[in-house]
């Protein structure tokens, strides 16, 4: 894992975003590809900004364009390796584009201003499953990309399967690693070999078993995650649609909207 691509736009989680982004160029000795992206609406609702009235495509260029220079000018003072695209799109089309040789998205979890709508495009990007994506809160604290405390969310399932794949070189990074499962009799696949597995990558990880209580397996790990308080968590992201994630309280959602540590994600197509 070398190649991050940061999705740069002006909005409340690009300081985040941004950081995050940093942390992980700095932890892996890798190379950061900033997407500064002016964002053509695909829907009419996504005309309306939230709080600021009607956000029409030239105010958007103009706002981006301003945005880019002065992201231009701080990248330049963090002596990392970059470069820059800046350009104007559908959002989850461009990233897919620009992602053919990245290694990992960073985007951002559910924003409290609405736009962009982060839910709906990471859950849009891991329907594409090409590559696993980073989803930071807007409130965050500095990123630890190595010598943290990492979470698995294990339940055993594809999804789970590829998001702890690619997670490894972050995962041999950390200062320890945490399997969790919930004891509810859904698990696919048992933590040990999940465990198993990463001990094969020089990762000795810890394997927790968690009661549900009768509660949702969403609420089960948000609680965990109040508890540990993580780095990050890894999981596998959207098994079933946004719909019914939406709907029925999945643990994609509930964390999307919830989590105050940054998601790493992945699915199986």
């Amino acid at each position: 894992m070398k190649n991050i691509l940061l999705l740069a736009h002006a909005d409340n989680g690009q300081f985040a975003r941004l950081q995050a982004s940093l942390a992980l160029v700095r932890a892996l000795d890798g190379h950061l590809t900033c997407l500064d992206l002016a964002i053509v609406p695909e829907r009419m609702t996504d005309y309306v900004a939230h709080g600021s009235g009607t956000l029409l495509l030239l105010d958007e260029q103009r706002q981006e364009s301003q945005h880019a220079a002065r992201l231009r000018a701080q990248l330049e003072t963090e002596k990392v390796p970059f470069d820059f695209v800046e350009t104007v799109g559908f959002v989850t089309q461009t990233i897919e584009a620009h992602a053919v040789l990245a290694d990992l998205i960073v985007v951002s979890t559910t924003l409290r201003e609405g736009f962009p709508d982060m839910e709906r495009i990471t859950a849009d990007l891991l329907a594409w499953g090409q590559r696993p994506v980073l989803a930071v809160p807007e409130v965050s604290g500095p990123f630890e990309a190595q010598g943290g405390n990492v979470l698995v969310a294990w339940d055993g399932s594809p999804d789970a399967e590829a998001a702890l794949g690619a997670a490894i070189p972050l995962l041999q990074r950390a200062g320890k690693v945490t399997i969790a499962v919930a004891e509810d009799g859904s698990v696919q696949l048992p933590p040990e070999d999940a465990a198993l597995y990463l001990s094969r990558h020089g990762i000795v990880p810890i394997v927790e078993k968690v009661r549900t209580g009768g509660n949702r397996a969403s609420v089960v790990l948000e609680d965990l995650i109040g508890h540990m308080k993580p780095a990050f968590v890894v999981m596998g992201g959207f098994s079933r649609t946004r719909t019914s994630e939406t709907l029925f309280g999945g643990v994609s959602h509930r964390l999307m909207t919830h989590s105050k540590v940054p998601l790493f994600m992945a699915h199986r197509p």
